[in-house]
């Protein structure tokens, strides 16, 4: 695939994440206790649950970096998949001013972390995925862009970066199902990416929007390929 140059690390994930951190705290300016509990675009979630699910895993990644840096390895969330969705259910319901001051913090805490991570850093080993340190800062990547467009505070798809699309659609191409050779790529047939054996399929679209569609989200416009395979859960 020919999209742009991919980040797969160092100085470039660093830079990617510091922007996305910026712009994820201008958004939050001015929001209302009416707009915190309106719908998000994820089914049966409020903005209220998705900031509160982007302060959480903020926290938790950011923590990961942290660790690595010490040479110990730490829990993603104290507590497991279940502490972390009742933290969800807790604290979504805040007052939006409460809301975005938690968030600002988390998001504090992030940028910390992050700028922290030294060119020697990035290697370092995690408990997350059992991976590195670069393993945990794409993830926090992919959570913060995908659901900064899911709280609808005015990004959305569209405006996801050529580099960000090419990471997206490399990793969740995992969810191909088995039996399929899907291609994906765009009208003009200037790149394409090939997964998986079997049936071939091919799904036409811009990047972002095969990216959203990848993620499991509406793409900001529609797609060509009848019909579009059910994809498998998230990598």
């Amino acid at each position: 695939m020919a999209v742009t140059g991919e980040i797969t690390g160092g100085p470039e994930l660093a830079a990617a994440l510091a922007a996305g951190q910026t712009r994820l705290r201008a958004l939050l300016g001015g929001l209302t206790d009416d707009d915190a509990r309106a719908p998000s675009a994820l089914p049966g979630w409020t903005r209220g649950h998705v900031l509160t699910h982007i302060e959480g895993v903020g926290l938790a990644l950011a923590r990961q970096a942290r660790y690595a840096k010490r040479g110990k390895l730490i829990e993603v969330y104290d507590g497991g998949r279940g502490a972390r969705d009742a933290a969800i259910e807790a604290g979504h319901g805040r007052p939006a001013a409460r809301l975005a001051e938690a968030l600002g913090d988390a998001l504090d805490e992030a940028e910390a972390s992050w700028a922290a991570v030294g060119p020697d850093d990035w290697d370092l080993p995690v408990s997350y995925r059992d991976g590195t340190v670069t393993t945990a800062g794409l993830a926090w990547w992919r959570e913060l862009e995908i659901h900064t467009a899911d709280a609808l505070l005015g990004r959305t798809a569209e405006d996801w970066s050529p580099e960000l699309c090419t990471h997206l659609i490399g990793f969740l191409s995992a969810r191909v199902p088995d039996g399929i050779r899907l291609t994906l790529g765009p009208a003009d047939g200037s790149w394409s990416f090939v997964r998986g054996e079997g049936t071939p399929v091919a799904v036409t679209g811009r990047p972002a929007d095969l990216a959203a569609w990848l993620a499991g989200r509406v793409p900001p416009r529609p797609l060509t390929g009848d019909p579009l395979p059910t994809l498998g859960s998230w990598p």
